[in-house]
């Protein structure tokens, strides 16, 4: 198996990941995944699509991340793992992932705003006199 490259979304955030056996390494942006994701319930997110399929110690992982919050990040870069996963062999992690729901990307964005309102949905206070 050599290089695999996969592309994750969610929200505004981009995730390119490329997959090459090894022993489990996580990089991001030229960081670990400790230091770029602080938070424990962001590297959890992270690293669901890896333990579902019982893979964390045999591929090493290279991200680029752009866009977007720390959220929508992890979420894209959990969507983009498991793409790539699939990639590697679909007969055996395709329906473990399809069950948790990590092979759909969430279509969620932010509606735009709208002319002569302060936001999307919010209108200015109306004033009757």
């Amino acid at each position: 198996m050599e290089l695999i490259n996969a592309l994750g979304r969610r929200k505004s955030a981009v995730a390119r990941v490329y997959v090459t056996p090894g022993k489990g390494n996580i990089t991001i942006n030229e960081r670990t995944l400790e230091t770029y994701f602080k938070a424990e319930t962001l590297q959890y997110i992270v690293k669901q699509a890896l333990e579902t399929t019982n893979t964390t110690g045999m591929f090493d992982v290279n991200v680029n991340l752009t866009g977007g919050g720390y959220k929508g990040q992890a979420e894209a870069l959990r969507l983009a793992i498991a793409r790539a996963l699939c990639k590697i062999d679909a007969e055996q992690y395709r329906p473990a992932l399809k069950a948790n729901g990590f092979l759909t990307r969430d279509p969620r964005e932010v509606e735009r705003k709208k002319p002569g309102q302060p936001g999307a949905r919010r209108r200015f206070q109306f004033s009757k006199r």
